[in-house]
């Protein structure tokens, strides 16, 4: 058969498959009336934008049970004359006792299915109120945190009484009543304040206000948080904590930095903690700016999980073990060079914590980021090469399963793969770019233009396309909202290269370079067919290994 017409039947074979491959859509699943509650912005929502948080309360570890407040200052946004309700977030089994508002009076409020809601005076736009809201009961408990979720009464390795919450995707209303809605942090930060047995000591995010021992065999600790924070990430930790610090020197000056561990844990920490997080700041605050919550300083934090990205107050429960409970993920032996939990959940406070998605269904830009960091991590310390390599293995978990970004406004997460599909969709994307300079500065760009703020997948879709001067709206689309995994098709012979995407979505428009010492070749490759005359020594970097070891795509040569 002749060149010509091979390509072409080849490529018209290609054809078909592209069009009968991929396309975006999300499959609507029938949801409960909570679910669509819980992720809707109703209009006894909307019309009210949260300040502040003063949450106050005691737990009871024998009777598991929680006692306690939380007073929400707000400002109108829109008029209310009074006919609209307040839509409140508590779940079962909690019940509300009373609500105060502006410290003067009692208000009525009344559950309804899954929500409570709180009868308001007419309100004017701009005004600044308060409702103190008085809770207690019995409260959901973890089985098997921090994948579950919920309030974890457990024992150290001693036996003694050790506490904390795990709530992420379930939600913070699981423990404490509030807005629990991703796009409403409090602006002006939270306060915890946590009444304790005085056996014990209570952590929270950000600094220590007091500590005020009581009459009754209790202790009070009050922490406060000066920055907007997400509702899930403020978390009290509870037990036989002891405590050493420094001060780190980072980016934007002097940072403080805490250390929070069990008692029989303080001899190896002391020398585990720091090592780890320095290597951590280093690697981060070069990519991705600087570290945003100087002001609430940063806190590691013993946890009875595995860890969590807890804003300022990061929980850790890795065993003192490099690699994710001693395992290594990429099956390249990097993940053994360095603590999981430590680099991964302390990346969050970049994607996750500074920005934060608007609605559960974008979570990727939390996950798919942070999932990358690891590899922005390994690539900093030890080189291009780990980190392609990290990158690469880590692929093998990706299962493309369902899309990434589900629903919206039903508070759901798309498929598992947000982690390390989108890992390798933003490396794919920097190796495409093929300058460091540049995705260095999208990185930190991101941090900066949506410093505290939350945000929606578009928005940083476009940013992305916006700084790199190229349109990556097809790439988004294809790696977040289908499971197809693109196919470079390409055929070397007598010095011309024939290319093209297949199994993509239609225009998939992703670059690729591909590089070997001084040799270099950048393409631009879409689903209708494009040919290149090669210079001498560029065939050798057609092959399928180096492709794939790249780019997350299927490399067919069609030889």
């Amino acid at each position: 058969m002749k060149v010509i017409a091979r390509l072409v039947f080849v490529l018209s074979v290609l054809a078909l498959s592209s069009q009968a491959g991929a396309q975006t859509a999300n499959q609507q699943k029938k949801y409960s009336k909570a679910e669509i509650l819980r992720g809707t912005l109703t209009p006894e929502r909307t019309w009210w934008d949260v300040q502040r948080y003063e949450i106050a309360f005691k737990p009871d570890f024998n009777d598991k049970s929680l006692a306690g407040s939380n007073e929400i200052a707000y400002k109108v946004i829109k008029a209310n004359d009074g006919k609209i309700q307040m839509q409140i977030d508590l779940q079962n089994p909690l019940v509300i006792d009373s609500v105060i508002y502006n410290g003067k009076r009692k208000i009525a409020f009344a559950k309804k299915e899954s929500v409570w809601y709180l009868t308001v005076p007419a309100q004017k736009v701009g005004e600044t109120n308060k409702v103190n809201i008085f809770y207690h009961g019995k409260v959901h408990q973890a089985i098997r945190a921090p994948w579950d979720g919920g309030f974890i009464f457990g024992l150290d390795s001693l036996a003694r009484p050790w506490m904390t919450v795990a709530c992420q995707g379930l939600g913070a209303s699981i423990w404490f009543p509030n807005k629990d809605h991703q796009s409403d942090e409090p602006d002006k930060g939270a306060s915890l304040t946590m009444t304790v047995p005085d056996s014990l000591v209570a952590v929270g995010n950000g600094r220590l206000v007091y500590k005020k021992p009581g009459t009754d065999g209790t202790t009070t600790y009050k922490y406060n948080v000066n920055s907007a924070i997400n509702n899930y990430c403020i978390i009290p930790y509870i037990g036989k904590y002891v405590n050493f610090n420094e001060v780190y020197k980072g980016e934007k000056g002097p940072l403080d930095v805490n250390y929070w561990v069990l008692d029989y844990n303080l001899s190896k920490a002391k020398t585990y903690f720091p090592d780890q997080v320095h290597k951590m700041f280093k690697a981060f605050e070069h990519w991705f700016g600087p570290y945003p919550f100087y002001e609430d300083g940063y806190q590691l934090i013993d946890a009875s999980h595995t860890g969590m990205e807890h804003q300022s107050a990061v929980s850790y429960g890795n065993n003192y073990k490099f690699g994710y409970r001693g395992r290594d993920a990429s099956g390249y032996g990097w993940g053994m060079k360095f603590d999981f939990i430590i680099i991964h959940e302390s990346g969050h406070e970049w994607f996750g914590n500074n920005i934060t998605t608007n609605d559960l269904a974008d979570m990727w830009v939390h996950e798919g980021f942070t999932n990358y960091s690891e590899t922005l991590f390994v690539d900093y310390h030890f080189g291009e090469q780990a980190g392609n390599e990290y990158n690469y293995g880590i692929r093998k978990g990706i299962r493309n399963d369902k899309p990434i970004i589900t629903d919206y406004n039903v508070n759901a997460q798309g498929s598992g793969d947000m982690y390390p599909k989108g890992g390798n969709m933003l490396h794919s994307i920097r190796h495409g770019l093929n300058n460091d300079v540049l995705f260095r500065n999208i990185l930190r760009g991101l941090n900066k233009k949506f410093y505290h703020k939350t945000v929606t997948s578009a928005q940083v879709e476009a940013y992305i396309s916006e700084m790199a001067k190229f349109n990556y709206v097809k790439v988004f689309d294809q790696y977040l909202r289908t499971t197809q995994i693109p196919t470079f098709n390409f055929l070397v012979e007598n010095g011309k290269l024939t290319y093209r995407y297949s199994n993509s979505v239609d225009g998939f428009n992703m670059p690729l370079t591909l590089k070997d010492g001084a040799t270099v070749i950048k393409l631009l490759p879409t689903t209708a067919a494009k040919t290149l005359v090669l210079k001498p020594g560029e065939e050798k970097l057609f092959t399928v290994d180096a492709i794939e070891k790249t780019f997350y795509v299927k490399a067919v040569n069609s030889k």
